[in-house]
């Protein structure tokens, strides 16, 4: 695992972009994509970049279950309004949250995976340490699966809502044993109330109670954090 402290967000993201474009350069064909607050400075270089992705499949980590693409807040939505309509994908793979029929969704989402393996996954990290919305508790092996979200997952995303009634409280998302799978795993973190997650994550037990710790296994990891996220790390 690789610890890359940097001075803000800005150059976390310029180096996450760097590292991103390297593998592109290397031969990387599928990208797996975060959404949320710690991808957004990088996907504003890919943006602003002249780099054409056209000939590339980008494939999302989760969704929250009961929402249209076309809703403001679901995660499609994000990635269309900060990444697809200015820079398309030949393909571009998000689950239906709007399908209640949990079988049918894993099922797909579970063979797009088998169809198309991913080179390199961007990753956030929740306060809990969780990677998608594998909560913790989640087997190490799992595949696509909906999640109930802990209550401290709920109050988190409850700042994107107008009300915190409205926040969904299931998801669909990418199982660890899938994500580990990725040839190279890029993990942004930014902020203070990360560092404990952070601090576990890189110097803790490897333990379900802690989703990312089991980042620690993956032989390609490169952790990208500001000062504030990496305050705890010895």
């Amino acid at each position: 695992m690789k610890i890359l402290v940097t001075k803000n967000k800005e150059e976390a993201s310029r180096k996450a972009f760097k590292l991103l474009q390297t593998d592109i350069i290397n031969g990387a064909q599928v990208l797996g994509l975060a959404t949320g607050s710690s991808p957004l400075g990088l996907y504003q270089k890919m943006t602003n970049s002249s780099v054409d992705y056209s000939n590339l499949i980008s494939i999302n980590l989760d969704e929250y279950v009961g929402l249209k693409p076309t809703d403001p807040q679901s995660y499609h939505y994000f990635m269309e309004h900060h990444l697809f309509t200015q820079k398309p994908f030949a393909k571009s793979f998000i689950p239906d949250g709007s399908n209640l029929n949990a079988t049918k969704v894993i099922n797909h989402y579970n063979q797009i995976l088998a169809t198309y393996p991913i080179d390199t996954q961007i990753l956030g990290i929740g306060n809990n340490g969780h990677i998608g919305f594998n909560e913790p508790g989640t087997p190490f092996d799992s595949q696509t699966h909906k999640v109930k979200l802990t209550p401290a997952t709920i109050n988190a995303n409850a700042r994107f809502f107008t009300s915190s009634k409205d926040v969904p409280t299931e998801a669909y998302t990418m199982g660890i044993g899938s994500i580990l799978q990725a040839k190279h795993i890029i993990l942004l973190a930014f902020g203070e109330q990360k560092a404990d997650a952070i601090n576990k994550m890189v110097n803790g037990k490897i333990t379900t109670a802690v989703p990312a710790s089991v980042l620690q296994k993956h032989p390609n990891v490169t952790v990208i954090l500001d000062k504030q996220a990496a305050s705890k790390l010895a």
